[in-house]
Order: structure tokens, then sequence, then C-alpha cells
């Protein structure tokens, strides 16, 4: 069959001062904040998407279209907006294991898995129709200053409540999210022989780690951050991997060396504190192109100490259900792989027949420089199929029973070849209209984007392997049907 191109136009004050004082509260207040939900407002709970609920099929059939979204904490969150107008029933998994910023500070004292892109998410999809939405996504979305000593002060004001930033949040929202920052500050006392460093650090992030701690549970922390900042509830953040404990990333190269720690491959930082730029010119480049991740133990070093988490179940689950699945842009090694390496994920997906899309990005980073589109689709595959694991837990799927379509920002800088695509059953390329940002480059228009996935998703003759490389600008709007002759 012959490669057809059409062309479509669419368009604080000092811890010797109030250290007693916090303490005394959380083993009053704090020891129990759980007591504080019972405040919060019953009707924006979580529950499952319709299809996933058991509703009546008819019912379902009108309602919008569901996705699985596989992404990091930074590259989605900004069509996360626009795809909210369109639909809601959106399973968004990300990964545990990173290790940069607040959350490595927050991981060294405490311990358990990264929090910072689950709270990054969470709070691009919390609710912002009332003032008081808009004032508890902006104290959970605030950082404090990059000057230690400041930091600290600033991080007194909050946790008092003196602070500024709770004007606006009620009672019941006030006390419940202070009861789970003074929890989380009574636990970072209680490490007398570590210094916790507040520079820069995530109140959203302080807040998650107080309620995992005291639930012991990760699932039962995103629940409440959920409900706090009253996400849809048809919408479900996802941990890929459901666990209590630390998650370290590695990786091999092809040329034989092992790093250790997704900050360690993605933008080494050489330990300073600062805002992470992840663009490929901001620090050295690797010495050779990444073969494969995995997950080792927190102490290991080597291949010896690979080890090998479960995939939450509900990953898995939703997985089976949903309508289409997405490859997110980002940080292809280090936000989107350490999801599809786990046992069932290549399994569950293989057996879908509906679209499998990614998308590729419009810049390379340290992760991916030199890589064409089809290495962005062998990467995944590869992941999926656990090609370089152990033989005995690897598949043979092929690289279309993963992805079947791409959805590509215009003017990208990763090479499209085409040729090496269609090689691998891959047809379906769908160039759509592009911003220049000015920190990370080129990257999808988000209407454009959401456009152009919705009807990949109403359009289902790319899953029965029709050729097609197609054009998608914004300037008429919604795209236009494609006349195909076979």
């Amino acid at each position: 069959m012959a490669l057809l191109a059409t062309t479509t136009t669419a368009t604080t004050t000092p811890p010797c001062c109030h250290c007693g004082i916090l303490t005394a509260r959380a083993s009053a207040s704090a020891s129990s904040p759980g007591c504080f939900l019972r405040a919060l407002p019953r009707s924006r709970g979580l529950r499952l998407p319709m299809a996933a609920s058991g509703a009546d099929p008819a019912v379902a059939a009108d309602a919008p279209p569901s996705l699985l979204v596989f992404s990091g904490g930074t590259a989605f969150n900004g069509v996360v907006e626009e795809l909210k107008k369109v639909t809601t029933r959106v399973a968004h998994v990300l990964p545990v294991s990173d290790d940069g910023g607040s959350t490595a500070e927050i991981v060294r004292v405490l311990g358990g898995p990264a929090v910072g892109d689950i709270r990054s998410r969470c709070l691009r999809l919390s609710d912002e129709s009332t003032s008081e939405a808009l004032s508890v996504r902006t104290l959970l979305g605030h950082r404090l200053p990059l000057d230690p000593s400041e930091a600290k002060l600033e991080w007194y004001q909050i946790v008092e409540g003196e602070h500024s930033l709770w004007d606006g949040v009620s009672q019941p929202y006030r006390e419940t999210i202070r009861a789970f920052l003074v929890y989380f500050h009574n636990e970072i006392l209680r490490r007398s022989a570590e210094m916790f460093c507040f520079t820069n650090g995530s109140i959203g992030n302080f807040f998650f780690a107080g309620a995992r701690i005291f639930f012991q549970s990760l699932d039962a922390a995103i629940f409440l951050f959920s409900r706090v900042s009253q996400i849809p509830a048809e919408s479900l953040v996802l941990p890929v991997i459901s666990t209590n404990d630390r998650l370290t990333l590695g990786c091999e190269l092809w040329d034989g060396t092992i790093i250790r720690g997704q900050n360690e491959i993605s933008h080494p930082s050489n330990g300073r504190k600062e805002v992470v730029n992840k663009d490929c010119n901001s620090c050295s480049a690797l010495p050779s192109r990444i073969k494969r991740v995995f997950y080792m133990s927190s102490e290991g070093s080597n291949l010896l100490h690979e080890v090998f988490p479960e995939a939450n179940r509900t990953v898995l689950e939703q997985l089976s259900k949903v309508d289409c699945i997405v490859y997110a842009m980002g940080s292809l090694f280090t936000s989107v792989c350490p999801s599809l390496v786990l046992r069932g994920i290549g399994e569950t997906i293989a057996s879908r027949s509906i679209p499998k899309v990614l998308l590729l990005n419009g810049s390379h980073d340290r992760e991916t420089t030199g890589l064409p589109a089809s290495g962005f689709v062998t990467a995944i595959t590869d992941s999926l199929n656990r090609t370089y694991g152990d033989p005995d837990k690897s598949l043979k799927n092929l690289p279309k029973d993963y992805v079947n379509a791409l959805l590509v920002p215009k003017g990208g800088q990763i090479p499209l070849d085409i040729k090496n695509l269609a090689s691998k059953e891959i047809f379906h390329v769908v160039t759509v209209d592009s911003i220049c940002d000015g920190k990370t480059g080129i990257i999808f228009d988000p209407h454009s984007l959401i456009q152009a996935l919705t009807s990949l998703i109403s359009d289902r003759r790319f899953v029965e392997s029709d050729l097609l490389t197609e054009n998608v600008e914004s300037k008429l709007g919604k795209p236009r049907a494609l006349q195909l002759n076979k």
C-alpha cells in the first residue's frame, strides 16, 4: 500500500521562638488531622468514570471521550486546561521517581515516594471557579524563596497561619490544610539529625507529604489533595506505582554506563539548589545514548541492584477501559518511560484497538539529543516490551501495537523521518500548530493540540491500518473530516 499525503487546514519566625509551639500543636491537632475532613464538601469526592463504574452503556456512549495520559509533571501541564474543556474523563498516570527540587529534600529527610509530579498535576486540575478555590490553589501552588533564611521565615509564617496566603481560605479548608502542614513540620522536627532545607520548597509538596505520612498511603494522600483542591470528579491522578516507599530510577547507556537517579539522568545539578532547566544546552551531554531505564534499590548503584515494582492495579484497569492512550510530550526517558517498563503495562496496551498517540516534543533535551521521531517510537516500544531487561519477562510486540499515531508540533526540531515510521507500520502523522515559548522553544498550541487529539479519537480509520499523513492547522477552527480513497 502506498503512503498517502493529505493536507487538512484547521486551524518564619526563627525556630528558637516557635519550635515548642509547633511541636505542641502537632501533638494536639495534627495527631489526628483527619478530624477536619468532615468539614470538607462531600459532593466533589473522586469516583470512577462512567465506563469504569458500570453505567448504562447508552448513557456512556454519549459521554465525553475517556483518555489515559502517560506524562511527567511539567510539559503536559500546559494543555490540561484546554483538555478540561473537552473532557474531564482523564486518567493522568505519573511516575514517583523524581529526585530533584523540594521533592528531593522531602525524600532525603522523610523518605517515601516522590510526590512533586503528582502535586503539579493535581494543581493544574484543581477548581478555580470561585475566589476561595483560587485562594486554595494559590496557597498549595506557592514556593518559598531561594534564600534559605527567607524561606524558613516565610514557612513559619505560613504554618503559623499568619501569612497573607491564607486570606480567602475559609475555616474548614484552613484548618484541614494547616493540620497537615503542622504534621509535616512535626515529622521534620522528629528527625533531629537531619537539617531540613526549605529553599524553593513547595507548600503543596509539604501538604502532600504530611498527608502521606499520616495516612501511610500515597493513594489516600492523593484522594485528600484532590478533594481539598476540588479536582473534577471524573479525573484521576494515578501514581504508576502505588507505594509508600522510596523509588530510585536508573538508566543504562549504550556504552554500558549506569546512571543512578532521575535528576542525574536528565539535568544534573551538582548539588546546586536552583530552578530546573532541562534544555539540552543547559548541562553536559550524556557520554552515550540511553539504552533503557529501570528501577533500582535506594542504595543500589549497578545492574545487580535492579528491582521490579508492580504497576498500580488502577492504572491497568483504566488502560483496559479508556478510549485513547496518550504518550505525552516531555522528558522521554525520565517522565514517560518509567511508567512503561512495568510488567502488565505493555501487555494491556498491546491488547487494545484504540488510538495510541505519541505527542512528539518540539525540541531535544539531554535525553534525546539527535533522536528522530522514529527513535522516540523505538524507545517507547523497547520500554513496553522490556526488551533489554530480563529476557524471561520481555515481550515481542511490534511498534504499531503501542503507537499508531503521532502529533507533531509545526516547526519542531525533532527530525520527522516518515519512511522509518512507515517501516514500523506507523502511517498517521499529524502536524499541529505550535507556538514558541521563550524558555522551552517550540511547543504545541494547546487549542490546536486538543482539536487534533479529539479528531483522532472520533476517527478510527487509522486503527485499521489506513495510510495517512495529515497536516493540521488551526486557521479555520475545527479540523475537517478527511475523504480517503483506498
